[in-house]
């Protein structure tokens, strides 16, 4: 059912429903209203009458008079009949209007009376020794009930399908926004990054299209990802993969000659080496790629100890001497709300970066500080090159390395950032003082006192 069928049927019943019940209750009334008049018109036609006979010496004369005293009252198609009142229950009847049904044997009051199987509305009214008696048919009541009900009914069922037609064609107009935006939607090619256009929405759509909006960007923001996850990808698995094949060549021609065994060997072992290197990227990249995908929300763990983190990640370290690499403020808790694999392999990362660039020899210091505003500073200092602005805000860029002749992938850094997003955090490259790098995971520090 479409949205604006909804709401015509919504509005239309309920309309309906409540111009019913209106239209009823003041039929209703209207109906009451005007059988009251036509009983005080049958009352006042009795009193108009006795007004008349009082008139006459006596009321003998009313007969010998004939009508006349009633035509007045027989004009206005009522019936009156006036009668002598002798003892309890004989009454002589004086005169009565023409067609006038026998009211002798009718209640004092108002009261229905029935004859000649018609149905009669009578009032009676007695003076002394004269009784009037006014009636009028039930017949011709209805048929004024069933007037005033027509005229009034008419006017209601063409105002009602004069209202819905009217509303099917102010909703079709309150719509035409949604519409708007529909088309324009429709129209918006996938690779389109521009922002939405201005559309001319009431208040109540703003929300919507500020979610559209939202959504657009958040599209958007997927779209350049995986452009840039499958264009990376592309251009670093291209190295490996053509050292692999070219290392296959070779071992195939080697393996039809008997005295290159050693070629073959060197062969196989390039190809694997390759492929070990195509399955590093691959995994880094599907690491990389999962933590990007809910960047923008903050992940909520149990809290972990950031000192038990450090030092499980330089024990996992096997290419550097363990008397070079330093763990310093290890003496007091630091519990964060990340989950260990990630706080593990985000201060792995910074170790195996500092570890490709710093000398030998050189010292390496994992330094953790609470400054005091809520966050820990996790730290990783080297006395390596270093790097200027431009390279350290080029570093957290994916497959970006700052000396091509040193081995890697160019994706810790980028790793190690994208962890800090996912958990309300920053990663930041500084300049060390005395010469050097450090590198500054900051993370917001849990408030649980309980640590994992």
């Amino acid at each position: 059912m479409s949205l604006r069928l909804r709401l015509l049927l919504i509005i239309g019943v309920s309309l309906t429903a409540l111009w019913t019940v209106v239209a009823t209750w003041m039929f209703l009334d209207a109906r009451q209203s005007l059988r009251e008049a036509l009983d005080n018109r049958l009352a006042a036609s009795a009193r108009m009458v006795a007004g008349l006979v009082a008139q006459f010496p006596e009321p003998q004369d009313i007969s010998s008079a004939g009508n006349l005293p009633l035509d007045v009252v027989a004009r206005d198609g009522v019936a009156c009949e006036v009668s002598l009142v002798r003892g309890e229950v004989l009454l002589d009847t004086l005169a009565r209007t023409a067609g006038s049904p026998d009211l002798g044997r009718a209640n004092l009051g108002f009261s229905t009376h029935v004859h000649g199987n018609k149905r009669w509305r009578t009032f009676v009214l007695r003076q002394g020794d004269i009784q009037i008696a006014t009636a009028d048919s039930i017949e011709t009541r209805e048929a004024l009930v069933k007037d005033l009900a027509l005229s009034a009914g008419v006017p209601f069922i063409v105002a009602l399908f004069g209202t819905l037609i009217v509303l099917w064609f102010g909703i079709a107009r309150g719509l035409a926004p949604l519409e708007r935006i529909r088309v324009l939607l429709a129209r918006r090619r996938p690779d389109d990054d521009s922002p939405l256009p201005k559309v001319k929405a009431p208040i109540e759509l703003q929300p919507l299209l500020h979610t559209i909006e939202q959504l657009l960007e958040k599209l958007q923001a997927a779209i350049i990802r995986e452009r840039r996850f499958t264009d990376s990808a592309a251009h670093e698995l291209r190295t490996p993969l053509t050292g692999v094949k070219t290392h296959i060549q070779v071992a195939k021609l080697a393996s039809r000659r008997q005295d290159e065994r050693a070629t073959l060997d060197a062969a196989l072992t390039g190809a694997d080496e390759g492929v070990q290197q195509l399955q590093n990227i691959v995994q880094r990249l599907l690491e990389l790629a999962r933590l990007e995908v809910d960047s923008n929300q903050k992940e909520v763990s149990e809290p972990l100890d950031a000192v038990n983190a450090a030092i499980e990640a330089v024990q996992l370290l096997h290419n550097h001497p363990a008397d070079k690499l330093r763990v310093q403020g290890a003496d007091v808790s630091h519990p964060v709300s990340v989950a260990r694999p990630l706080l593990v392999a985000a201060i792995q990362n910074l170790l195996d970066n500092a570890i490709r660039y710093a000398p030998s020899d050189s010292p390496i210091v994992v330094q953790l500080a609470a400054p005091g505003d809520g966050a820990l500073h996790i730290s990783v200092l080297d006395a390596g090159p270093g790097m200027d602005e431009e390279q350290r805000n080029q570093a957290v860029n994916r497959f970006w390395r700052g000396n091509s002749k040193v081995s890697g992938y160019g994706l810790g850094l980028s790793i190690v950032d994208a962890i800090a997003r996912r958990h309300g955090g920053t990663f930041a490259l500084l300049e060390r003082e005395g010469g050097g790098l450090q590198a500054r995971l900051t993370l917001p520090m849990a408030d649980d006192a309980v640590i994992s």
